[in-house]
């Protein structure tokens, strides 16, 4: 096996929650008609263990979600660099249809992108949460202390 000089290690929960409250997107990923699919969304997270997206009521995409076990995945990759990081969360999601709890979520969650009215909220309860850092290796490595060379004071 070769070595590409990139490392990684896994972030803690804490340190994923973080990151995902940074992001300003993420991907869901879910099932359409028995087939992998995967939507980018904006979305926000609410309290510690959910996130929360908007979509157009009655939409396909809103549809495939109520009560389905999704995945959310966010990351921040440098290629060049070959650093960064990524995130992922599997939860239930569920449609949101109390009028109260939806207001609160408009304030919440930033201006959609998409074009269209979405004013419909799924929230996804987290369940299992992981993550990793990947950094070139010379970025862990701990300098060596110097040596003085023999015959050089």
């Amino acid at each position: 096996m070769r070595n590409d000089g990139t490392s990684s290690r896994a972030l803690d929960r804490e340190e994923c929650l973080a990151l995902l409250r940074s992001a300003p997107v993420g991907r869901v990923v879910y099932t359409d008609q028995a087939l992998p699919a995967i939507q980018p969304v904006t979305f926000a997270v609410d309290g510690d263990e959910t996130l929360v997206i908007r979509t157009m009521p009655g939409s396909k995409f809103e549809a495939a979600l109520r009560g389905a076990i999704v995945a959310f995945e966010i990351d921040d990759i440098d290629a060049a660099a070959r650093t960064g990081w990524a995130v992922t969360a599997v939860g239930r999601a569920r449609a949101i249809t109390d009028e109260s709890e939806a207001r609160h979520l408009a304030r919440l969650l930033p201006r959609p992108w998409a074009p269209g009215a979405r004013e419909a909220f799924i929230r996804i309860t987290c369940r299992q949460v992981s993550g990793v850092r990947l950094a070139s290796a010379h970025l862990f490595e701990i300098p060596s202390r110097s040596r003085a060379l023999p015959g050089v004071s």
